[in-house]
């Protein structure tokens, strides 16, 4: 039996995976793993996922140059959820151009914006 064939996916053959910093600790984003995304991280050392909305693999980094060096993975005790402890290359995770995904936070009934822009989005993705 393979290490994927330990992972409980869902229906649509996915897994959740949390991306973290190694280093910090700090929570960057969440996206999705398919078979393939999951093999392909692991053959290649840095973060592939599965866009749902473009339905394609999605090389973490490919278009921004902001890749997720894979330092560790780690499985849920339900083997339903991943772990990513990886390091930030450019030290920006979030298409806004944030450290992470994570920017805004519930105070007192509000999402509130609590990280800075580090670098302008359109100046990252020059389509």
């Amino acid at each position: 039996m393979s290490w994927l064939d330990e992972i409980r996916f869902t229906e649509d053959g996915l897994i959740p995976a949390i991306a973290q910093d190694a280093n910090t600790g700090k929570i960057l984003m969440f996206a999705w793993m398919n078979r393939e995304s999951l093999a392909l991280t692991v053959e290649n050392g840095y973060a592939v996922y599965w866009s749902r909305s473009r339905q394609k693999l999605w090389r973490k980094g490919e278009e921004s140059g902001h890749q997720q060096k894979i330092i560790s993975i780690q499985m849920d005790c339900d083997e339903d959820v991943l772990l990513l402890k990886i390091e930030q290359q450019g030290g920006i995770a979030c298409h806004t151009g944030r450290e992470s995904c994570f920017y805004r936070q519930l105070i007192d009934g509000e999402w509130q914006t609590i990280e800075n822009v580090l670098k302008n989005p359109d100046d990252i993705y020059k389509h």
